[in-house]
């Protein structure tokens, strides 16, 4: 058992002990400042008990709980211990609550059949903070390690705690601990009774041979006050389960069982069906929801089992995913955020392990190489999953993917194999729909895709009435796997696109007309120069859009650029100016199939051309679902209060023409 508290032992403070030995000291190095001190008698540390259990109970562990864990850990080790001198020795462990009554407060008594401590076990390991029955040797004849000792190895690796704080937790909620110990390894030694109390205080006394017939050990709490509620006994029952459902010996809260061996994805069971059944359940138990599907988590060399559940719902990437491990059984944390790889969001996991290193409060795993080594294999575990998925169970997978298509696009985009297997599964959104890249490839001989959801929504009513297939890169990790696309479907061409590619694909007008509407488009080109604003006239499909906006990255950059020079003072302004590019700019694409462009096209007065060239920029604007900077807001309001002057003044034939 390893149980410690901090009282240090007492160091014999005898004035008349000799000093130690003092080695003459040799001149000072050129230059030093100050001469070495002179060696002096040690002195111990002195621990304050109270301000040390308030640092473990505000900074250490998350909960008062945790006592319970602690009192199960000290309990199952102290059972590993003797069972492995004594293989047949009984392995168990009882929690027994007493209620509060009168001016008695609340206890709890955990007994177990472990190896037990002697009277000299007892000052040095539950007298010392940080002095562990399960490493160094302590408490063994001869200084031995415990294990090895035995031949045995990975010598820690049959133990729940490496870190030596034993009993200390228990004061987060308890005012005296009375441990009755009989050590198992040393027969003829008597019981032991080890009594300490929250102001840092201990007694010891040997007791009689019938106070504790049998090896073990007994400890008993007495509630703190205001900590009664921790030692209730449904609490402590609910505690017990939490924390030891799947220790490997018989633990009990009074008669009722605690520990429910074997863990649910252990169990034999008659059918697939009836497994993913009964998973379900335990998920449910666990997390609170139903999952679209358990995933297997065996990874023998990494000494993990467990499973992890499909959320049936989609989440956000960046939400942290909290699993359930279990240390050789009990429960480490509910909220490891680091088990599995990033993309792996989808899943919350239950697991059993024996590899992996806890932190000094046992609440989160340490990261080390390995646990970087069980995140690859468990995510190499839910790659399996969805390659088995893919070759054998399509309704499965289209189900998984039409939720999660996020986790395995992330996926994907690193894996090429994965971006292979997947392809013909992962939706895309298209001018033909909501399709697979494999599926949209056989259609179009060129993937064209824009990089913006603003540039999909200027080009995709056009593009798809032309005949250009569009896919919208967009959204997140669209765009990296579109360029990815050649690389697993030899012979793919996949171009972005751009402003000059849309309108490469509108038909022209004759250049008759479009030289006798010269005066027109340039009234109307003159209005938009100061945006930065271009104005073409094409002939293009459908009829009912009178005009597209188009522009690109680059001509957002550098209209962005002007922008900011035109705000900036004299010195930024020629820093900006410096910086001008000759990216091509934005344009307005006028269609000559609407009539009312054609109608527009026929005015005479520049004045009313501007503002229903403005009119015209505002609305495609509007259309592609742009956001409209200060200076497109003032343009927009400005056409509209133009065009009610011009509505309401303008009398019969004063059309403008």
């Amino acid at each position: 058992m390893d149980s410690q508290t901090p009282q240090p032992p007492h160091v014999p403070q005898d004035n008349r002990a000799p000093q130690p030995t003092q080695t003459p000291r040799a001149d000072p190095p050129p230059g030093a400042d100050q001469p070495l001190p002179t060696a002096g008698r040690p002195h111990s540390f002195q621990v304050d008990l109270r301000g040390l259990v308030d640092l473990l109970s505000q900074h250490l562990y998350s909960s008062p709980k945790v006592y319970l864990r602690e009192l199960l850990q000290n309990a199952v080790d102290a059972v590993t211990a003797r069972r492995a001198e004594q293989p047949d020795a009984p392995a168990r462990v009882r929690l027994i609550v007493t209620p509060a009554s009168g001016t008695a407060g609340a206890t709890l008594c955990v007994e177990d059949s472990g190896i037990g401590l002697t009277e000299d076990d007892v000052h040095s390991l539950l007298a010392t903070i940080g002095r562990s029955s399960k490493r160094s040797g302590a408490g063994m004849p001869g200084g031995a390690d415990p294990v090895a000792a035995l031949g045995l190895e990975s010598a820690r690796s049959q133990f729940l705690g490496q870190f030596g704080i034993g009993l200390l937790a228990c004061f987060v909620v308890a005012e005296r601990i009375r441990v009755v110990s009989r050590s198992a390894r040393t027969p003829g030694a008597p019981p032991v009774e080890w009594t300490a109390r929250d102001d840092g205080s201990y007694t010891v006394r040997v007791l009689p041979d019938e106070a504790r017939p049998e090896p073990g050990t007994t400890v008993r709490l007495e509630a703190r006050a205001g900590a009664g509620e921790w030692l209730d006994e449904e609490r402590v029952l609910a505690l017990a389960r939490d924390f030891g459902a799947l220790l490997p010996y018989d633990v009990r809260v009074g008669d009722v069982p605690v520990t429910e061996l074997p863990a649910p994805w252990d169990r034999p069971y008659p059918s697939p069906a009836a497994r993913r059944v009964a998973l379900a359940r335990h998920c449910h138990e666990v997390f609170g929801f139903s999952p679209l599907d358990a995933i297997d988590l065996d990874v023998p060399l990494a000494g993990v089992r467990g499973v992890a559940y499909v959320l049936p719902q989609a989440l956000s990437p960046a939400q942290r995913a909290g699993h359930r491990v279990h240390l050789k059984g009990m429960l480490l944390t509910e909220r490891a955020e680091q088990l599995l790889p990033d993309w792996a969001f989808f899943v919350r996991c239950v697991l059993d392990t024996d590899s992996l290193r806890p932190t000094a409060s046992r609440e989160a795993l340490y990261e080390d190489e390995t646990l970087a080594a069980v995140r690859e294999a468990l995510g190499e575990r839910v790659r399996a999953w969805l390659t088995g998925l893919a070759a054998g169970d399509p309704e499965r997978l289209a189900a998984f993917v039409s939720v999660h298509h996020l986790g395995v696009k992330s996926l994907a985009r690193h894996d090429r194999d994965m971006l292979r297997t997947m392809l013909p599964w992962l939706p895309f959104e298209t001018t033909d729909g909501r399709l697979s890249l494999d599926e949209f490839a056989r259609r179009h001989p060129v993937v064209h895709f824009t990089r913006t959801v603003e540039e999909f929504r200027q080009v995709s009513p056009i593009a798809s009435a032309q005949g250009v297939g569009v896919v919208n890169g967009g959204y997140t990790y669209d765009a990296e796997l579109l360029e990815a696309l050649p690389s697993v479907r030899p012979g793919t061409v996949v171009a972005e696109l751009d402003a000059d590619t849309v309108t490469a694909h509108l038909d022209s007008v004759d250049p008759a007309e479009e030289l006798a509407l010269g005066a027109f488009l340039a009234a109307a080109r003159a209005r938009l120069d100061p945006l930065g604003c271009d104005v073409a006239l094409r002939a293009f499909h459908p009829v009912s859009v009178p005009a597209l906006h188009l522009d690109d990255r680059q001509a957002r950059h550098e209209q962005a650029r002007a922008d900011a020079a035109d705000q900036a003072d004299d010195l930024w302004a020629g820093i900006l100016g410096s910086l001008r590019g000759s990216a091509p700019r934005a344009r307005l694409v006028l269609n000559h199939h609407n009539p009312l462009i054609r109608r527009i096209s026929g005015l005479r007065d520049p004045e009313l051309i501007g503002t229903a060239t403005e009119s015209l920029y505002g609305q495609a604007l509007l259309m592609a679902q742009r956001p409209l900077r200060p200076a497109d807001s003032a343009l927009l309001n400005r056409a509209f209060m133009g065009l009610l002057e011009w509505a309401t003044h303008t009398g019969p034939g004063e059309d403008g023409r």
